[in-house]
């Protein structure tokens, strides 16, 4: 999380944003009933939560968007609190304590593509 943060330190007073991608299942349990689950997120990160509508898909999936926007401290808490969430229903179903692990898809413009690889692959190697 340090590295991220690293990365966006200069745009701290600027707003930004994160999109990534959900199933169906998870955006409802972000959302939560009535609304509650991403209320609540919202309050306690300072972030700005914009779901995609029912059905309205990233294109070639059947996985709603998710947009976390504010500043930097405000989406990585945001996304951390999601994240939780998203483990916690997976133990409920699962029924086990072992460490889970999930996979997050980011939504990343092919201009910035570059800088998360790195000349010749030398950011994420």
């Amino acid at each position: 999380m340090l590295y991220i943060q690293g990365l966006f330190k200069d745009n701290e007073e600027k707003g930004t944003h994160i999109r990534f991608l959900l199933s169906n299942a998870e955006a409802g349990s972000v959302i939560g009933k009535g609304g509650s689950t991403i209320n609540d997120i919202q309050s306690q990160s300072g972030a700005r939560i914009h779901l995609s509508r029912n059905y309205e898909y990233f294109p070639g999936t059947s996985d709603r968007i998710i947009m976390v926007s504010g500043g930097i401290d405000d989406i990585l808490k945001a996304v951390d609190l999601i994240l939780s969430k998203l483990l916690d229903e997976i133990d409920v179903e699962d029924g086990s304590e072992i460490d889970q692990q999930s996979k997050i898809r980011l939504i990343v413009p092919n201009s910035s593509c570059g800088g998360i690889i790195g000349k010749g692959g030398a950011i994420i190697r």
